[in-house]
């Protein structure tokens, strides 16, 4: 993909309503991009339908998905609605995921049940699906975090599944290099967005916000570009997970 040109290109993004999904969806569609739009839930349809509007005020096409990924005929079923739309699709990145803190000890099986499904199952399938289905030459980004390289308590469910996806990007990126495919992962650190606050303390967010190098939490605004390098003139990058946490944790 030449430089970082997206004009005309299809970009696909699960949980793309807010947060970084959204910054992302905008970014893209002032750049000239088709958006495929998915989100989760009913609760989050205003926000989806918000950043619908700020898509197509921009001047870009733009459609709206609602499914829930972990039942994964949806995820096969929101690529081929982008196809049946647009014709194709060059991009697909998964910024869906769940954050539970919470004791080892005290967590139940439908809780890791649901991590389980949310962070690493949708996100198998979901970079499944676009080896499938992305045109060649296609990009492959998926939202991990910045625990993964973390010695910590409370959070095992959560990076514990966000962990295999850094072995899924690995072998998919081997296996899908033939056709020009990228894959990557992104792992931000705490990033101050609503996602965030619902599982900390004041204490806790304290902490985190002086836990970086650079000093405070990850804005979005640091992260998106970086995940817009990648699946553009950065797609010689494949295989690897991205640290930018202004130095929260570091390999």
């Amino acid at each position: 993909m030449e430089k970082n040109n997206v004009n005309g290109k299809v970009v696909l993004i699960a949980g793309g309503a807010k947060n970084l999904g959204g910054l992302l969806s905008r970014d893209f569609a002032s750049q000239g991009a088709k958006l495929v739009i998915h989100y989760n839930s009913e609760s989050t349809k205003p926000d989806a339908e918000q950043t619908l509007a700020d898509v197509q005020a921009s001047g870009a096409e733009a459609i709206l998905v609602q499914s829930d990924l972990t039942k994964i005929e949806n995820v096969s079923k929101l690529f081929d609605v982008a196809i049946a739309k647009f014709g194709g699709i060059d991009i697909a990145i998964n910024t869906v995921g769940k954050v539970l803190k919470k004791p080892f000890v005290d967590t139940t099986e439908a809780e890791y049940d649901s991590m389980s499904d949310i962070n690493s199952k949708v996100a198998y399938f979901f970079i499944q699906e676009a080896g499938k289905k992305l045109n060649d030459n296609g990009k492959i980004c998926t939202i991990v975090t910045s625990l993964l390289a973390a010695y910590t308590g409370l959070y095992s469910t959560y990076e514990g599944m966000k962990a295999p996806v850094e072995h899924f990007t690995r072998a998919a990126s081997k296996e899908f290099g033939n056709r020009g495919i990228s894959v990557t992962a992104v792992a931000p650190g705490p990033m101050d967005t609503p996602f965030f606050y619902g599982q900390e303390t004041e204490d806790a967010v304290a902490y985190h916000k002086s836990a970086s190098a650079l000093g405070g939490l990850t804005d979005i605004k640091d992260i998106a570009p970086l995940v817009e390098f990648l699946v553009t003139a950065g797609w010689w990058i494949t295989g690897q997970t991205i640290f930018a946490n202004g130095g929260y944790t570091t390999r």
